[in-house]
């Protein structure tokens, strides 16, 4: 059986951070854990002995894909899940994760479906999230999910990726994994990326994690400068001819509500 870790990105004094690890260690079918941070402090320090994680420092100034590519290449792991810090991950997560990789010996990525955590409260991810579950139905072929234009086309009109719900298969993808220059869409972006290696994308349509939505967030932070649409029209421009690009983005403005 391939070995997996979950690598805890760590960033600042978040409260959230101790019912993330909790679920990972709830978990139904056990895995190495580890915390990786650039902004060491007591906090997540303390979190790491009371909770007998081995706790890994980058140097330098905190940023996310270099943060994300430390916790990815700091797991010796083949298959590593960069878990976010203000998530919470449902028990069975790992169970799903191992028993697609025993039976797709090619997933590169591996990722699920969410539920929604508003603060403390949690519900459905309501409209955003339909729009995704829609926009991953050509990973429903799973038949057909190792083929480039299959995996494009789940991601040609948005990103409908969770980003925390994705386990990567390190020993197939090698590193470093985040190679974007973008910092909201750095996933989205990579992804795209990914779709065009060899490789099949698994999507588990379970709400296997929740995804925490509050003030301080960096989707939130993206929004409230603008960064976010700046980005996201990057990408369509990428993908898409201009006049396209600004059609699509009329819809994207509308899905952002949900985040407000």
């Amino acid at each position: 059986m391939l070995t997996h870790t979950y690598a805890i990105c760590a960033y600042q004094e978040s409260p959230y951070l101790e019912t993330c690890i909790r679920s990972l260690k709830r978990q139904s079918v056990q895995s190495e854990i580890i915390l990786c941070t650039s902004t060491p402090n007591d906090h997540i320090r303390s979190l790491a002995e009371k909770y007998e994680i081995p706790l890994y420092v980058r140097e330098g100034e905190s940023e996310i894909g270099a943060d994300w590519n430390f916790a990815y290449e700091t797991a010796q792991a083949e298959l590593v899940t960069i878990a976010h810090q203000d998530d919470s991950y449902h028990k069975d997560y790992g169970k799903h994760l191992l028993r697609n990789v025993k039976r797709y010996s090619d997933m590169t990525v591996f990722m699920t479906d969410c539920g929604i955590l508003r603060g403390r409260k949690s519900g459905s991810a309501g409209i955003a999230g339909g729009i995704k579950k829609i926009l991953r139905l050509p990973l429903r072929l799973r038949s057909f999910a190792d083929q480039t234009k299959v995996k494009q086309a789940a991601l040609c009109l948005g990103n409908p990726v969770i980003c925390p719900s994705c386990t990567y298969h390190k020993k197939l993808l090698g590193t470093p994994l985040f190679t974007s220059q973008y910092r909201f869409v750095l996933d989205w972006d990579t992804m795209w990326e990914l779709a065009s290696r060899p490789g099949r994308f698994i999507c588990e349509e379970r709400q296997l994690i929740r995804y925490r939505m509050h003030g301080d967030s960096a989707t939130k932070k993206c929004m409230d400068n603008n960064q976010r649409f700046e980005e996201e029209t990057a990408m369509f421009q990428k993908i898409w001819p201009r006049p396209v690009s600004r059609f699509l983005m009329v819809f994207y403005r509308f899905a952002a509500r949900a985040y407000q």
